[in-house]
């Protein structure tokens, strides 16, 4: 997620706004979905709906990538306005002032519903949180084994600050890379080049790290996904001026949309044991899934820069919230999901009051936070710029 930034509007890329508002508004709900099926959570709604994990296999494979993405796209444009080491401090506060804040007040009662309700933990918040939550090592092995303090969904602050950071450490060695590289990688792609040379990537990743390095987010050992965000960070870095190559995208958006539907019914078809398992048959699998995360993000850019490049307020607005939006947003469907466990209503209705909740509970915490200066930073935000006479205030990206 790239941090708001104040850009002119001549430099925009509202389809990406779009992109990055929309894929974070379908993050609250594939969270609340996360209570439902049988995946992990931390933790889950008595009530199980099967038929909602094909739905949320739909986004899995791309959803987090094309925001790394988009992400790779600001920052470019970003660099444009701040010399590396301004860059830095900035994207440093805009960042790590979130995590930590987010790590010792947000996340803790994620922490500690998982373990009132894994473990029937009986004391109160205060207690586990000066007992445990502070206790800087595991707790509570080996069910659930968690490392304390932790942070959870906020992962990904830490996964893009470092990634940009390594990034500009690159660019401070070899300034001219990223154009040269870019003007490369940008003929390289030109024409059907970019549905298939990327899909090459994201195949390889699937079968030759995911198997040896699952997805733990835990920053340290999970290749698999640091292979995954790194290179759509980089490509939309590295793209992020070649606009031949976004032309090319969304000509193509429909071949994109129509092979990646056909690689996701193959893929189901496959997980579902619909054939004999083989190895043979599991590395097929491995490089639908990778070629359908590709062309699925191609296929999502090239619909937005084709029907999503209208600007307003509410555009505006949404791309300034969003970092608030994602901060509060998991604990808010936790908190509400527990209290929701034991009220007997159908499922239908305990989904539908989580989300709406959550919705609202994002919302009135950004209203509250943009109007007091000291909790801006705590979430993300910038200190309110000061208006000059004679000046127009940038929007802000």
């Amino acid at each position: 997620m790239s941090t708001p930034q104040q850009l002119p509007a001549s430099e925009r890329r509202i389809d990406l706004d779009w992109v990055r508002i929309l894929a974070f508004g379908l993050l609250i709900f594939y969270h609340v979905g996360m209570l439902y099926v049988s995946w992990g959570f931390h933790i889950k709604s008595v009530h199980r709906l099967t038929w909602l994990e094909p739905l949320m296999l739909v986004l899995n494979p791309w959803r987090l990538s094309l925001l790394f993405l988009v992400s790779g796209v600001a920052t470019r444009f970003m660099l444009r306005k701040y010399r590396l080491a301004a860059f830095v401090r900035s994207r440093s506060a805009r960042l790590l002032i979130p995590l930590v804040f987010g790590m010792l007040v947000i996340v803790p009662p994620q922490s500690y519903l998982q373990i009132v309700e894994a473990l029937g933990y009986p004391a109160g918040f205060a207690d586990f949180y000066t007992r445990h939550y502070l206790a800087f090592g595991s707790q509570f092995c080996p069910n659930p084994c968690i490392v304390l303090p932790t942070w959870n969904h906020l992962w990904f602050v830490v996964y893009l600050w470092v990634y940009t950071t390594a990034l500009v450490g690159v660019l401070w060695l070899w300034p001219a890379l990223a154009d040269r590289l870019g003007l490369r990688l940008g003929a390289l792609l030109t024409g059907p080049g970019v549905l298939i040379l990327p899909c090459l990537l994201f195949v390889a990743w699937r079968l030759f790290l995911y198997p040896a390095f699952p997805s733990t987010h835990a920053l340290f050992g999970d290749w698999y996904n640091h292979a995954d965000y790194a290179t759509a960070l980089l490509i939309g870095f590295l793209l992020a001026s070649e606009d031949g190559i976004w032309r090319d995208i969304e000509r193509q958006r429909w071949i994109a949309l129509a092979t990646a539907a056909l690689l996701f019914v193959v893929f189901i078809l496959v997980r579902g044991g619909l054939f004999a398992p083989s190895q043979m048959l599991r590395w097929f699998a491995s490089s639908a899934y990778g070629c359908y995360q590709w062309l699925a993000m191609v296929a999502v850019l090239g619909f937005a820069r084709r029907h999503f490049m209208a600007d307003g307020p509410v555009r505006r607005y949404l791309t300034d919230a969003i970092l608030p939006y994602y901060i509060v947003h998991q604990t808010a469907i936790i908190v509400i999901a527990h209290a929701l466990g034991d009220s007997g209503l159908s499922a239908g209705s305990e989904a539908s009051i989580v989300i709406a909740g959550t919705a609202l509970t994002c919302v009135v915490t950004y209203e509250v936070v943009r109007r007091i200066a000291w909790l801006r930073p705590l979430f993300g935000l910038r200190l309110e710029p000061r208006r000059s006479a004679g000046l127009a205030q940038q929007q802000p990206a």
